[in-house]
């Protein structure tokens, strides 16, 4: 059998090499960033640690205690979890925590542009 054979089948390309990450987070290391998890949890830490699969390690990290009646909403309340290790299959957002701020969502609204004026 060749070695190309072998490397990838059904035409996967199997090129071998290393993969490529399209997140650049060796910029917000050791610098704070906030992890949005699938989920909902969201965590705020310093950034000490990532691999190719998005796997991040975060020191002093804190975590932002939701509200029970609207899991959506954020309380003030936030608890302690110190050094943390977040799976790459959890994450869905990291941003610097810093150069950063929360707009309001343009489509929540009450406006009533969806119906169309009939002629």
């Amino acid at each position: 059998m060749s070695t190309e054979a072998k490397k990838g089948g059904r035409g996967g390309g199997g090129g071998g090499g290393k993969k490529e990450s399209i997140l650049e987070l060796a910029k917000f290391v050791d610098q704070q960033v906030r992890v949005k998890c699938l989920g909902g949890r969201e965590l705020r830490g310093a950034l000490r640690g990532y691999d190719e699969l998005v796997n991040l390690v975060l020191d002093d990290c804190e975590e932002f205690i939701r509200d029970k009646d609207d899991p959506e909403k954020i309380t003030n309340r936030s608890r302690k979890l110190g050094l943390v290790v977040i799976r790459g299959t959890q994450v869905s957002l990291v941003s610097p925590e810093e150069g950063t701020e929360e707009i309001a969502n343009p489509f929540l609204g009450g406006g009533d542009d969806d119906e169309e004026e009939e002629s």
